[in-house]
């Protein structure tokens, strides 16, 4: 048990998690889809996530890294040979399995590394001075959900447009509608944690506009909205299953765990664990009704 603690730990520490979440997403949409999965597209997922959060950590480094007050901030730049090895392997991935895509997904690619540093980078003018979206009162959850849904949706709907057998449109649109709410329900929980920490760094995110218990509220309902739209979604039985499940789960995780208590900071890693068990759940259930 200390072992997988642990492991957990070190997969949030290093990106690894998030990295993984990130290509379960891509993969997940695939089977949505109803198409053979593109394993170029999810390392590319996984690799492209992998750099980019990892660059936003060294980005973002403090002037005292091994000081602070986060155990997070500590272990990474305690151990920051781990973060440059784990760049030159993902690079290595993502080199070869860009050579083995399509031109329009490449070029998309491009788009949405120009979306994810407007995250940062102090680009829009607020208030007299430079600042990234993620300063921009209540942007900043809405950006990370439009960049994730272009990564892990609309990535492999660009991939497979050369197909001879296309995509549903209403499928593709129902999808990104639904992981955009998905997404916002896995981010505001970490934003609720942060409420007093974005206070310190004048972030205006959405829970510290709206106080903590509404931002609750809002997640709770984002949950039961979500459902609601998966019943009526143009979905394979086993895929709603699946998805309603994971629901399920992460109602539960909210209440037992993340809310529950402040104490434990990592809690709220757990619904980053939840987008790789969403794909596991939705697989499960596809090999119960013989699909997988």
């Amino acid at each position: 048990m200390l072992f997988l603690r642990k492991l957990f730990y070190i997969s949030i520490y290093t990106n690894l998690l998030i990295a993984l979440a990130a290509m379960a997403q891509c993969a997940l949409t695939y089977i949505i889809f109803e198409r053979q999965i593109n394993w170029y597209i999810v390392l590319v997922e996984g690799t492209a996530t992998l750099l980019l959060y990892n660059f936003s950590l060294w980005w973002s480094k403090p002037k005292n890294p091994k000081e602070s007050k986060f155990p997070r901030t500590r272990w990474i730049f305690n151990h920051e040979w781990v973060m440059w090895m784990n760049n030159g392997i993902a690079l290595a991935i993502l080199c070869y399995s860009l050579w083995h895509i399509h031109i329009y997904s490449f070029l998309f690619l491009g788009f949405i590394g120009v979306l994810s540093l407007l995250y940062g980078m102090p680009l829009f003018t607020f208030h007299d001075r430079k600042v990234g979206l993620r300063q921009i009162p209540g942007a900043k959850i809405f950006h990370i959900a439009l960049v994730w849904v272009c990564s892990s949706v609309v990535l492999p709907y660009v991939e497979l447009l050369n197909m001879a057998d296309p995509i549903d449109r209403w499928v593709f649109v129902a999808l990104c509608g639904l992981k955009f709410i998905f997404l916002i329900i896995c981010t505001l929980p970490f934003d609720i944690r942060d409420i007093q920490q974005d206070s310190y760094y004048h972030l205006r995110t959405l829970p510290n506009m709206l106080g903590e218990q509404k931002a609750k509220n809002l997640t709770y309902t984002l949950v039961v909205l979500h459902c609601l739209l998966i019943i009526v979604a143009p979905y394979a039985l086993y895929i709603k299953t699946g998805l309603i499940l994971t629901n399920v789960l992460i109602l539960a995780l909210l209440k037992l765990a993340v809310f529950k208590t402040k104490d434990h900071y990592h809690y709220a890693y757990l619904l980053d664990g939840s987008l790789v068990i969403q794909f596991l759940i939705v697989v499960l259930c596809s090999i119960e009704y013989g699909r997988f």
